[in-house]
Parts: C-alpha cells; sequence; structure tokens
C-alpha cells in the first residue's frame, strides 16, 4: 500500500492508503475524495481527475503521453504539473505523494 495525499484548492488535506497498480484515480474514488469526478471511468475521455502534482513528485512521474497532454489542454486551469491522475499508477517510489485537485473539473 502507497501513501497519497490529496489537497483540494482550500488547502485542506487529506492522506489515503492505494493498493500498488491501481490508478491514484482509482484510490481516490475508492476514499471519496472530493474534487475527483472522474466521468469517463479512467478511459481517458474527459479530464475530470485532473490534478496538480506537486514540484518534488513532477519529474519523478513517467512523462504524459500526448493524448494525455490533448486531453489536460481541456481541463480546468491546466497548469505545467497538470496531470490526470487515471494515467498515474501507484507503485512504491510513489509512498507520500502529493497531488492538489483545482476549484473544479471540467
Amino acid at each position: 500500500m502507497t501513501k497519497i495525499t490529496f489537497k483540494d484548492n482550500l488547502g485542506a488535506s487529506k492522506t489515503i492508503e492505494v493498493e500498488n497498480g491501481l490508478t491514484v484515480m482509482e484510490g481516490a474514488i475508492q476514499n471519496d475524495i472530493q474534487g475527483i469526478d472522474a466521468d469517463c471511468g479512467g478511459s481517458m475521455a474527459c479530464a475530470t481527475c485532473h490534478v496538480y502534482v506537486e514540484e518534488k513528485w513532477f519529474n519523478k512521474l513517467p512523462k504524459a503521453e500526448e493524448a494525455e497532454v490533448d486531453m489536460i489542454d481541456m481541463a480546468y486551469e491546466p497548469k505545467k504539473n497538470s496531470r490526470l491522475s487515471c494515467q498515474l499508477i501507484v507503485s512504491e517510489e510513489l509512498n507520500g505523494l502529493i497531488v492538489t485537485t483545482p476549484a473544479k473539473q471540467s
């Protein structure tokens, strides 16, 4: 199990444990994290699982593929540290990951 902290846009946070091999989005849905809508269920057909990855973690993640980058362009207020949580596979290397949800999902 890997610990992931979700912060909302107001600074409130919740740390959860997610089974390795699941996505960050799946962990959020299973733990009722507010701000992760996941309308497409993780098929990368929307941007409603958009998160901002804390800077110290951003370069530890695999680079976003072109399809993810295109989808992030449709997200609410994308930033250079934006990722779709459905594309982030949980592993021991991500233990302690911190992500922030945007003010709203698009």
